[in-house]
């Protein structure tokens, strides 16, 4: 029954997971929370995230602090502290740092999947980079299982 989904977190508090995840990712509701609805994150950017498409989830980020410059489709937008951000799904975006600190924001991925798709990747570990970047050649075979594409550079 719903009633008994009811959540309330301490400040500071994230959900448990399959693994643990980085403090960049505080999961505040995972996709069993919400009965596979959404999920929602307190996400600090700390690395740039390539240009991907989501092929079934939509992404809504609202801005805490800082600036998050993101690359949808054709255009680059900068989103400041307030300001809200829908990335449907299968149009491509990217997401990167746009200030001199880390943007930090609230991810809301629908259906739920991303703290999923995140555990995978921690489990991969060091793998999926290439000098300090996340690699889409490295990515693409974990991200495939959660319906998410990276552009890879042409060779």
């Amino acid at each position: 029954m719903s009633h008994n989904r009811f959540l309330l977190l301490d400040v500071g508090a994230v959900r448990p997971g399959r693994v643990p995840l980085p403090p960049a990712f505080a999961v505040k509701a995972t996709t069993a929370d919400t009965e596979g609805r959404f999920s929602l994150l307190e996400v600090t950017l700390a690395h740039d995230i390539p240009r991907h498409t989501h092929h079934v989830a939509d992404e809504c980020i609202y801005v805490l602090d800082g600036t998050l410059e993101v690359e949808f489709d054709d255009r680059v937008e900068h989103a400041t502290a307030g300001m809200f951000v829908l990335l449907p799904h299968g149009i491509p975006h990217a997401l990167r740092r746009g200030s001199a600190l880390p943007p930090r924001l609230i991810q809301i991925s629908s259906p739920g999947g991303w703290e999923c798709y995140l555990e995978d990747l921690i489990e991969a570990g060091p793998t999926v980079f290439t000098a300090g970047a996340l690699d889409p050649a490295k990515i693409n075979p974990i991200a495939a299982g959660h319906r998410i594409r990276y552009e890879e550079p042409a060779v």
